[in-house]
């Protein structure tokens, strides 16, 4: 398996107000930079989604995609690619959150995304973070706000 690129940040909410936002993709548009669309194509019995199509457009990528998602209560969530894309060819990636002192949670996002061209794996794992980066500071702005 490919390396991880990671990231956390403190955001002024409990777990279970973050985890709802993570949860509410048709918004993600309004908050998550170069999400133009998030659909759920499937939904589980827990009432949360099972599988979401984005269309992303970030840069020079433009593409449809569709995550699977694996949802641990109010603590983590996990997704896969599970239908890809012209150009993602593989995407696995997580949000956990942990309580920290003073009533804040952690959150940590881990990413790693395969592109169907080359790419030196350096500029791969900047391109990573650089996605993590953005989604993170939109988190924090729309659960704080």
């Amino acid at each position: 398996m490919a390396d991880r690129t990671s990231s956390s940040i403190v955001i002024n909410a409990g777990k279970s107000e973050i985890m709802t936002i993570i949860a509410d993709f048709p918004a993600y548009p309004t908050w998550a930079e170069g999400i133009k669309s998030a659909e759920v194509v499937a939904e589980g019995s827990d009432g949360r989604s099972d599988q979401v199509r984005f269309s992303l457009e970030t840069g020079p990528i433009k593409d449809t995609y569709v995550l699977a998602y694996d949802w641990e209560g109010d603590e983590a969530v996990r997704w896969n690619l599970a239908v890809p894309g012209t150009m993602l060819s593989g995407m696995t990636g997580s949000y956990r959150l942990e309580d920290a002192e003073g009533g804040v949670t952690r959150v940590t996002y881990e990413l790693t995304v395969d592109i169907k061209i080359p790419m030196i794996g350096m500029f791969k794992r900047k391109a990573e973070k650089i996605i993590i980066d953005a989604a993170l500071k939109g988190l924090k702005r729309h659960v704080e706000r």
